[in-house]
């Protein structure tokens, strides 16, 4: 996520420039071929060029509408992760006692039982932003114009390993157990399920208590689904090619409608159609990029949902309930990107 005010111009031109020296190219050969050649031919009327834009502008603006609603989907969806997360957090304290148990439990053993829950989810939450970040093939941070952008900042995911994250937060027995599982988050909640059940029999928690808890796994497990559906399930590529395909011929076409226009106008206004073409190729170029870029908010590009930043404050929040002395710092955007 951009947390900056805007992108700067610097930032937007060093994102398009192969795309620019593209377009010059296509507006350069066409009008030195007219001009110096004598090649006339080559300009056409200006009417089905435009009509061929305006319908590239309703695909677009469909496709960008249907990438804002992906984004906002994970957004919302995370924001739902965060509040249940803190649900949990205090439901686990006051609802695991010893009032409840037949025996006698000292306050460093329930302790021990409350860190055990809590810190089990922030495992959760690191196992689901490491699922989220692993690459498709229908993602694009394999572009190079993204790889290059890359280099503001760094996507802990792809540069650390789930299994260096969990250390701390699981058992060693504990993780190797669901490392060894295909979906990890999934087991994850699998083992809280199973630990819940357990205190229920040591008599920590009462029956209706215990619901209560369930009734938060099944809402993560929603949550997950619901991020997972978003990861797995991409924008139609039937869409998607065909808004690319319509901006590649459009900006393809417009120097030679360009060159009539210009032409209208007299002998030393034709090589304004180079400038011109480019700037116009180069806003509807950007409209297709910022749909691409969009409609993916996990696989960590500049414009995607926060979620390592957002499982950090989770984390802090949870550590903070605990009473623990040693507390994460939140995370600070890296050349203003928030990852």
């Amino acid at each position: 996520m951009h947390a900056g005010r805007r992108f700067t111009l610097r930032e937007v031109l060093a994102w398009t420039r192969r795309d620019i020296y593209w377009f010059l190219f296509l507006a350069i050969v066409p009008t030195l071929l007219h001009e110096v050649l004598g090649w006339k031919w080559l300009t056409l009327p200006w009417v089905p060029i435009a009509l061929v834009g305006t319908a590239l502008a309703f695909v677009t603006g469909f496709r960008n509408n249907a990438s804002y609603d992906r984004l906002w989907e994970a957004r919302q969806i995370y924001g739902a992760i965060v509040n249940t997360s803190r649900a949990w957090g205090i439901m686990v304290l006051d609802f695991v006692t010893t009032k409840q148990a037949g025996r006698s439990v000292t306050k460093e053993e329930l302790h021990a039982v409350h860190t055990r829950l809590i810190h089990r989810h922030v495992a959760w939450l690191h196992a689901l932003r490491f699922q989220l970040r692993q690459p498709r093939a229908w993602e694009h941070m394999i572009k190079v114009y993204n790889r290059e952008y890359r280099k503001w900042y760094t996507v802990d995911e792809l540069e650390s390993k789930l299994e260096d994250a969990l250390t701390g937060v699981m058992p060693a027995d504990e993780k190797s157990r669901v490392l060894a599982k295909s979906n990890v988050a999934t087991q994850i909640i699998v083992e809280q399920s199973r630990d819940l059940r357990e205190l229920l029999d040591q008599g920590l928690i009462e029956d209706f208590r215990h619901m209560e808890l369930e009734k938060l796994l099944v809402d993560l497990y929603a949550q997950q689904g619901k991020c997972e559906r978003i990861k797995n399930f991409p924008y139609p590529r039937q869409f998607g090619t065909l808004n690319l395909m319509f901006t590649k011929l459009f900006t393809l076409l417009v120097p030679f409608g360009m060159l009539g226009e210009f032409a209208k106008l007299g002998d030393g206004f034709i090589w304004l159609t180079i400038p011109f073409s480019a700037l116009v190729a180069w806003v509807f170029n950007m409209m297709e990029k910022i749909g691409e870029s969009t409609e993916n908010p996990f696989e960590g590009s500049a414009n995607d949902v926060p979620i390592t930043a957002m499982t950090r404050t989770i984390e802090i929040d949870l550590r903070e309930m605990l009473g623990e002395a040693e507390i994460p710092a939140p995370l600070t955007p890296q050349g203003h990107i928030l990852m």
